[in-house]
């Protein structure tokens, strides 16, 4: 049977929001060559792929997160899938800005956030986890105690583990890079060695990324 991770990659990869190209790397702004390439913005321009995603993030949250008092989306890519999310479960919405305003009360928190209520972080992406757990920090700041961190689509790099257990937090996504590139061979979008170059790649990023580069 196919469930919400087959679901959502399948959407991700049909609407060209995930791209995979081994042959033919990206170059990230890092620097890194990688074989792979997300723009999930492209998403909440389709609404059976923004309800699957919604369906799929209300989901984990209900299973490992249902304390949650508010939701609160990153800044600017996580907003309108928290906001769904918000709406689907009924609770209060606030989105993190990437930094404070410079003008104004200078918040970086918009909307209505109390001491001590329980926050899930909504991103649209994790890579290495950094821009989520920026956002964490704010929340935090500002009072809330999160509980975890939901995405759409996870790259599964050891990094990203690394980060959330150094932060002492759980995260979820609705689905991820084995999944995306597993189903992307299962439709015949790619071969086998391909397969094989994109798992190499989850594997050592460093390393895959210093022989395409050569």
């Amino acid at each position: 049977m196919v469930g919400q991770l087959e679901i959502v990659a399948k959407n991700l990869l049909d609407i060209n929001a995930v791209t995979l190209k081994p042959d033919e790397p990206f170059t990230w702004a890092s620097g890194m060559r990688a074989p792979i390439y997300t723009d999930n913005r492209l998403t909440i321009s389709y609404p059976f792929v923004r309800r699957n995603i919604a369906v799929g993030m209300t989901e984990l949250i209900k299973h490992h997160l249902d304390d949650v008092d508010v939701i609160a989306g990153v800044a600017t890519a996580g907003i309108p899938h928290a906001a769904y999310v918000a709406e689907r479960l009924q609770k209060p919405l606030v989105y993190v800005r990437s930094k404070p305003k410079d003008h104004g009360r200078g918040r970086q928190i918009e909307g209505v956030l109390k001491a001590g209520q329980k926050v899930v972080v909504i991103d649209d992406l994790l890579s290495t986890g950094g821009s989520a757990l920026k956002a964490v920090k704010a929340v935090k700041d500002a009072g809330g105690d999160v509980i975890g961190v939901v995405s759409i689509f996870s790259y599964q790099l050891q990094a990203l583990d690394d980060n959330f257990k150094e932060a002492g937090l759980p995260y979820y996504s609705v689905t991820n890079y084995t999944t995306l590139i597993e189903t992307a061979k299962q439709n015949q979008m790619i071969s086998d060695d391909q397969l094989a170059s994109l798992h190499a790649w989850r594997k050592d990023p460093v390393q895959w990324s210093k022989e395409y580069s050569e």
